[in-house]
């Protein structure tokens, strides 16, 4: 009987080692099937020896082996570039926080893979449908402190009327006066120099204004005036029955001294909802003995835009890119972390 009880013995613990590394295998074979898998971390077999005595016995035999779990390896995998935007990836520890149903249970989740994209009511999802949680942003383009789901704009970027434009240039001091009066008609003979932007009203419609200078006859000074698509403000000298222009002048050094600014008003028939008010920086120009040349030349309008693409910065800050050239920040993706990655329990899909 003794020696039938060995023999059952060994069998049981040959079978025990075939049982144990039959399911770690399976571990292995999970693990090649997955290496494809964004996001996937491999698992690797814990064995423990099993023993047939009781416990502290010094005669104990073992009975064998058995696979007690498996445990995730939570080291860090390969970036690769997808070409999709809304693919991220993490340098480092941390999960990416979605939310939604799994198996019957609804609450937050934690993976990382991140493959997402938007769904058509501007929501970023999983594959699996759960939405992304972070920090919406708020119109001055800080966040907020309540976590919620992430959302892009699903409609367009509404117009913006131009109310200033930035104008840095040289007027050159050996410029001499025009012999006539200017003329918006004969600009080319009339004024010595011109330049001219976009700008946009409270519509979005475009309109381009100009700039002319006039070298007048006093040392240092000029002439400006100031028009919007072809035709002048409706400022009028009420001696001349003219157009009154805005003169500057410089020091003996080429630095601008008065105005700073000029303001300029124009009614515009395109239906915009009202006049367009736009002031003139002039600061950082000069008058140097070089030619004349622009430097720097913008205005803070747009028209409306539709969303064209996003992008993530490193921080997680969703920028969302409009088709008139505008970027607007949308959220923050929120990535949380745990002492002990190995304590979560996988529920599949990533």
């Amino acid at each position: 009987p003794a020696h039938a009880m060995s023999l059952r013995n060994a069998m049981y613990s040959g079978v025990s080692g075939m049982s144990a590394e039959s399911r770690a295998l399976g571990v292995v074979g999970d693990n090649i099937a997955n290496m494809n898998t964004v996001g996937f971390k491999q698992s690797r077999a814990i064995f423990e020896n099993v023993l047939g005595d009781a416990v502290g016995s010094r005669d104990a035999i073992g009975s064998g082996v058995r696979m007690s779990r498996t445990q995730q390896i939570f080291a860090q995998g390969t970036l690769l570039s997808t070409g999709q935007a809304t693919d991220l990836a993490m340098s480092g520890d941390g999960f990416f926080v979605v939310n939604g149903n799994v198996d019957g249970v609804r609450g937050d989740f934690y993976t990382r893979a991140g493959q997402l994209s938007v769904r058509n009511d501007g929501v970023l999802v999983n594959p699996a449908g759960l939405t992304v949680r972070g920090f919406a942003a708020r119109p001055d383009g800080t966040f907020d402190s309540t976590l919620s789901d992430l959302q892009v704009p699903v409609t367009s970027l509404p117009p913006r009327a131009s109310t200033r434009m930035n104008f840095v240039a040289n007027l050159s001091s050996a410029a001499t006066t025009p012999t006539g009066a200017f003329s918006l008609s004969d600009p080319s003979t009339t004024s010595n120099f011109s330049t001219s932007m976009t700008v946009y009203d409270s519509l979005g419609n475009p309109h381009t204004q100009s700039l002319y200078f006039v070298k007048t006859a006093q040392a240092n000074k000029w002439d400006v005036y100031t028009s919007l698509d072809g035709g002048f403000p409706p400022e009028i000298d009420p001696i001349t029955g003219l157009h009154s222009p805005t003169t500057v002048s410089f020091d003996s050094n080429g630095g601008l001294l008065t105005p700073k600014t000029i303001a300029t008003t124009y009614t515009v028939t395109t239906g915009a909802t009202r006049d367009l008010t736009i002031t003139v920086d002039l600061n950082n120009s000069t008058q140097f003995g070089n030619s004349f040349g622009v430097s720097s030349l913008s205005q803070d309008g747009y028209k409306p835009g539709t969303l064209s693409g996003l992008t993530v910065e490193a921080d997680g800050t969703i920028l969302g890119n409009f088709s008139n050239g505008q970027s607007r920040t949308m959220g923050q993706v929120l990535l949380t972390n745990f002492r002990n990655p190995n304590g979560l329990v996988s529920v599949g899909a990533n």
